[in-house]
């Protein structure tokens, strides 16, 4: 993400940093490290199932929470996904972000890998690291719950903050949200984004696939394009890409990688899973009435493919207009290339910027919902910090 230079040496009248944690709380000034005789007494917080914790708040000021960092022992999907952060806006009743923490931080499916884009970081795949600024204007409140069913040892974190900034009227306020549907249904797009009312800017979303292997073997499934309906769009979006992979960057497959605005930290052709992402910052997509962001789940049969896809599944649905079925022994020699239609385990987190603090979506799916189905690593050490 770019920046004014002078914003390194400028120091604006007014702002003050804060920094909350176990070893303060509340973010006070001239409070922090007093426990265990000031020698590290409170470093970490226990979580148990079922219960919520307050990691920030600030109240009566407006200010930007700049950046967050977290890690946790139990690092288990169960754990990423049972957990779950919610951030207020300006004592609003409903938070503007509601996710899982690993979906959130970029770790999709809750599988944590390193990686580094302009807004989210793991340096070595074991901590959650965000630097999205997210301005306020009355105050602020960041709390997590344990929905996973069982107790979390080790829980520690910073929110990095400063109170003070001056915000206009037209600043607008960061919002995400998590979606997952298992499977996903024919010809009825993922909704990486469902249609939200008002003025923003969509910046972007990390996205998480589990191939159902059973019926389509390991046949390409990237060739769904994402779309995106701007300010009144029905049945044609505006923007529209060309395919999956297309859309963060790479071409012909997907494979790991990491760059600035896009990436794909999760490659997994073993167990045929992918976590990746897009971020619009040098290509900004705004919106000034209502914006609604979606996903194809479609496939491809080639020569090289084809009689393994016919053993898994003979007939599929062609992707054209209508659902029609067609049965690949039958075709031919005249049809050795063609798209057809997927069902897949989608889930995604998606972030964007909007004009008021609440933005209509209501809760996120639940916690059994979210955990069901998830497969750990073998080779990775994801318990009591190791």
């Amino acid at each position: 993400m770019t920046f004014d230079p002078k914003s390194l040496y400028t120091i604006p009248k007014g702002v003050e940093t804060r920094w909350a944690s176990p070893e303060n709380w509340d973010g006070e000034r001239g409070a922090g490290g007093k426990e265990n005789g000031r020698r590290k007494g409170s470093p970490f917080f226990y979580l148990p199932a079922g219960q919520e914790k307050v990691l920030a708040q600030v109240s009566g000021a407006g200010g930007t929470l700049r950046r967050i960092w977290i890690t946790i022992s139990d690092r288990t999907p169960q754990m990423l996904r049972g957990l779950r952060l919610d951030i207020y806006w300006d004592d609003a009743a409903t938070p503007a972000v509601s996710c899982p923490l690993g979906d959130f931080f970029g770790h999709g499916l809750g599988r944590m890998r390193p990686f580094q884009s302009a807004l989210f970081s793991s340096p070595e795949g074991r901590s959650l690291v965000s630097v999205v600024p997210m301005p306020f204007k009355t105050g602020m409140k960041a709390v997590v719950t344990n929905e996973s069913g069982t107790d979390l040892t080790l829980f520690y974190y910073d929110v990095d903050y400063t109170i003070g900034d001056d915000h206009g009227k037209d600043v607008p306020y960061f919002h995400a949200h998590f979606r997952r549907e298992n499977p996903t249904t024919h010809q009825r797009d993922f909704e990486i984004l469902p249609k939200i009312k008002g003025r923003g800017r969509y910046l972007g979303a990390h996205i998480g696939v589990i191939l159902d292997t059973e019926k389509y073997g390991d046949s390409w499934w990237g060739e769904g394009e994402a779309k995106i309906y701007l300010d009144g769009d029905a049945e044609y979006p505006t923007l529209c890409g060309t395919g999956t992979e297309d859309y963060i960057g790479t071409a012909f497959g997907q494979g790991r990688f990491d760059h600035l605005y896009q990436g794909c930290p999760l490659a997994d052709e073993k167990n045929y899973q992918y976590s990746f992402y897009r971020l619009h910052i040098p290509d900004p997509v705004y919106f000034q009435k209502d914006i609604r962001v979606t996903l194809q789940q479609m496939g491809i049969w080639e020569e090289d493919n084809r009689n393994m896809l016919m053993e898994k599944t003979p007939k599929v649905y062609r992707a054209g207009p209508g659902l029609e079925e067609v049965d690949l022994r039958e075709l031919g020699d005249d049809w050795p290339i063609g798209y057809f239609e997927r069902q897949d385990d989608v889930s995604c987190c998606a972030y964007f910027y909007l004009d008021r603090p609440e933005n209509g979506l209501g809760p996120i799916t639940g916690a059994e919902q979210r955990m069901a189905g998830l497969t750990a690593d073998e080779d990775m050490n994801i318990h009591e910090g190791i």
